[in-house]
């Protein structure tokens, strides 16, 4: 199997009449079998070729995740163009202006609803001849066409070009161009990430050796389709064994589309779902916000089963070792009366997650584990295809990224280039297959990663006696203490996030200097609360300093005598904080597409308040800076009471 083409094909005749696609555009979910598949991807080719698609012509893809979308890359795949997937979250003026005109693209694939994006800028894309869109309109304009008006041309193509057809498609070669996929944009000038056929088909046979999906197992894509790790662990892989795929109900807005998650997961019972901590982390909030509410008894029970669940599991590889499994027993009768209740509410067939992106704290990871749902986390990059290893059922340990994919070789290198022994921290440098292409018309970039078929990952990690990866976080992103020492910053501020309710994002920070410290942002309406719950205001000084002391204290629960002591080292830990007043988001670009924070574009807007917070007076939290902050949360909360009291407009 050299293409994703001879991929699909292959499985078309494997599982012709097993359901591939499912949708819900109604009441109810309905599924397209693969040989139906197939028939509508024949007809959306071959309509491209009527329309004169030539072999390496980039056409992009701008839309929500459904069935249509994955019909269309196929179908750009069969007649030898190149796909270009787009995320939707991307704005149009600058970065979807930017990744058009670099890749070229003559077409765009949209939706009604992400079109809007394309009008705006379609008369500074000089390449783009046509749109294509997904939703049937009214009336199209000039060089518009429907979904389906391709479909009819590619019917009629077919009863007289089928040979031709056939011909064209089994002329692809494995080292041909499927995909140009942009890095998601922490620079100006994002990356266009090129995979072959051979890429794609290689590393869905690389995953297929962590793990087997039966052919009736289901998963619900709650990952935006063009998110590299849900394009080939969820649609490709599951597609190699015959299994089914889901796509989440779209609603009016994203917001509607989000809200239609719970129910849809209900509905499609998955066996698998695809995660990233970020989503991880709302799932376990639901979890525990729907415990609370069921009374105290209920969450005093779930309290003592979490206890013991934790106890028992340790990390996974050593559950049950020694006198714990004389807990055994009991672990059984909570996961009936309470974890099994949690289950059916991802429609109680989930065998377990995977989790990619970025690291999922270890904290998550034995939460999700103690409700026998587990999420196991894996490890991969765009470039790689993206899979380089990853946790399963039969063999995990918690904390770690899992052990490697089969017919890729990984060592472990300095600063130098040389190759580090097992136990030791550096880079992750990978060979195989699944290594990209290289960046689209960025030469330059290219040989800095790619050297001598090797791919520098740019990420720290190390390899345990056991084969298992542990990844540590990007070397870009490495605290550097003025001794030169480094530290990965993300499992602090994951912790930090994960176990205060008063910290909604972190970012931890030292280039080099005697000492760490950290960006805040607050989780407003928990300070509130619990400035309220002690009769303070924030617009009082004893009700900011109050604040400030709880946020404090969270953070000395990691230093000696807290509950998290020993954790990490104490070096790393902040000394001074900074609490801001607006979050990072996707709005002001701190943090990208894929949930990340964009530590440069943060590091520079708040360069001033990073120079404060190496002064005398910002070790004190009680800073001046700090206690504005904590006064404007209720600033903020007076103003929404204000609006929310007022009268609305009435009609004449």
């Amino acid at each position: 199997m050299d293409t994703i083409i001879q991929l699909f094909e292959e499985s078309v005749n494997k599982y012709s009449d097993n359901p591939l696609l499912w949708e819900k555009t109604s009441n109810e979910f309905e599924s397209i079998s693969y040989k139906e598949t197939q028939k509508l991807v024949y007809e959306f080719a071959a309509g491209l070729l009527s329309l004169g698609v030539q072999k390496k012509d980039k056409i992009a893809l701008l839309c929500e995740g459904r069935n249509n979308w994955i019909i269309s890359e196929l179908g750009v795949l069969y007649t030898g163009a190149v796909n270009v997937p787009l995320s939707v979250k991307l704005e149009a003026k600058t970065e979807l202006l930017f990744r058009l005109n670099h890749s070229e693209c003559s077409m765009v694939i949209t939706s009604k609803n992400q079109s809007k994006k394309i009008q705006i800028i379609k008369d500074k894309l000089p390449s783009l001849k046509k749109i294509i869109y997904l939703d049937s309109l009214d009336e199209y304009k000039k060089n518009e066409i429907g979904f389906n008006e391709i479909l009819k041309l590619g019917e009629d193509y077919l009863k007289t070009k089928f040979n031709e057809f056939e011909k064209n498609w089994k002329s692809i070669k494995p080292n041909d161009y499927a995909n140009i996929s942009y890095t998601s944009g922490t620079t100006a000038d994002p990356k266009g990430i090129i995979l072959s056929q051979q890429n794609y088909a290689a590393n869905v046979e690389q995953a297929a050796s962590l793990m087997y999906i039966p052919e009736h197992y289901r998963t619900l894509l709650i990952l935006p389709l063009d998110h590299s790790f849900a394009h080939t662990a969820g649609i490709y892989s599951f597609m190699y064994y015959g299994a089914s795929i889901a796509t989440v109900q779209l609603g009016k807005s994203s917001l509607e589309t989000l809200k239609n998650i719970p129910k849809n997961i209900k509905e499609i019972k998955p066996n698998i779902l695809l995660s990233v901590p970020a989503l991880a982390k709302n799932f376990k909030k639901n979890i525990e916000k729907g415990i609370h509410e069921k009374g105290s008894k209920v969450e005093n029970l779930y309290n003592k089963a979490m206890k013991l669940a934790y106890a028992y599991n340790k990390e996974g590889w050593n559950r049950g070792k020694g006198l714990q499994i004389l807990k055994k027993p009991l672990y059984a009768i909570y996961d009936k009366l309470i974890f099994s209740k949690i289950r059916e509410n991802f429609g109680g067939e989930l065998k377990f997650f995977i989790g990619g992106g970025a690291l999922l704290d270890i904290e998550l990871q034995k939460f999700f584990y103690a409700i026998n749902m587990p999420m196991f986390q894996g490890y991969g990059l765009s470039e790689a295809s993206p899979i380089i290893s990853s946790n399963g059922l039969e063999k995990h340990k918690l904390g770690s990224s899992g052990y490697l994919v089969k017919n890729m070789e990984l060592k472990i290198c300095d600063g130098k280039g040389n190759t580090l022994p097992t136990g030791e921290k550096g880079e992750i440098v990978i060979k195989g297959d699944n290594v990209m292409v290289g960046y689209y018309k960025n030469e330059k970039s290219t040989k800095e990663t790619i050297k001598d078929g090797w791919l520098y990952t740019g990420d720290l990690g190390y390899m345990d006696k056991d084969k298992f990866l542990y990844v540590l976080g990007r070397f870009k992103s490495l605290l550097i203490s003025n001794d030169g020492e480094k530290f990965s910053p993300e499992s602090i501020e994951e912790a930090f996030v994960q176990q205060s309710p008063f910290i909604n994002q972190c970012m931890l920070h030292n280039d080099q200097n005697p000492y760490t410290v950290a960006l805040f942002v607050t989780d407003k309406q928990a300070v509130l609360h619990y400035l309220t719950n002690n009769n303070l205001s924030a617009d009082t000084e004893e009700g900011q300093k109050v604040a400030l002391n709880k946020i404090q204290s969270e953070i000395n629960e990691y230093r000696k005598g807290g509950k998290y002591k020993e954790m990490f080292p104490e070096r790393w830990l902040p000394s001074a904080i900074a609490i801001l007043e607006e979050a990072f988001s996707e709005e002001n670009h701190f943090i990208n597409s894929t949930v990340k924070m964009v530590r440069g574009k943060i590091t520079k807007y708040y360069h001033k308040r990073i120079e404060y917070l190496y002064t005398p007076e910002a070790k004190n939290i009680h800073n001046d800076l700090n206690m504005k902050a904590i006064k404007i949360l209720e600033e903020k909360r007076n103003l929404i009471a204000k609006e929310a009291k007022k009268e609305p407009v009435k009609a004449n």
